[in-house]
């Protein structure tokens, strides 16, 4: 079992999200989440899913992509931490990331299931991992992290986007 991080374990930027993850079963919470976006997202034309709600804004298919590279990107970093690895991690530009993974260029349906691909792939992951790896920690993006709070940045991360696609679908302007 993969417990809560204490507040050490991660930067300030970060504590938004490790706070959207309610306490309970992580393995569960993760496992559900995807299906929660494949109910927001399903329903919308193409159209719809590729236009930004305002200019500067990321689209549905954007952040679709955006969940789906940083989940990528943290998992990583818990695959060298958990295995002992003391390399320090750049960071990335999500921006940047986003506009080179043409995700407007991909159907919704395609994108759903590389978000369901990679958080299969996630989950196995963090299956294996023991509770003393869980508590390694390493350096990313200048700031020291542990295993446990990467997993719980990963969850808190979609759920804040998965949150703020619920608004723009719904209408709302929001800030991607």
């Amino acid at each position: 079992m993969i417990s809560r991080p204490e507040r050490n374990e991660y930067a300030d930027f970060y504590a938004n999200y490790v706070s959207k993850v309610p306490n309970g079963d992580l393995l569960n919470f993760l496992d559900l989440q995807p299906g929660e976006f494949v109910g927001l997202v399903n329903d919308l034309t193409d159209e719809q899913a590729m236009k930004a709600p305002a200019p500067g804004k990321w689209s549905v298919k954007q952040v679709l992509g955006h969940v789906c590279d940083s989940e990528r990107v943290m998992t990583y970093r818990i695959l060298r931490f958990a295995r002992g690895d003391q390399q320090e991690l750049r960071g990335f530009e999500q921006d940047d990331y986003v506009a080179a993974a043409n995700s407007n260029a991909r159907s919704a349906t395609a994108l759903l299931a590389e978000l369901k691909a990679v958080r299969g792939a996630t989950l196995s992951l963090l299956e294996s991992l023991t509770y003393e790896e869980s508590k390694r920690t390493g350096v990313a993006s200048g700031n020291p992290v542990s295993v446990r709070a990467l997993v719980y940045i990963i969850a808190g991360h979609a759920q804040h986007h998965l949150e703020l696609l619920r608004q723009q679908v719904a209408g709302k302007a929001v800030k991607a």
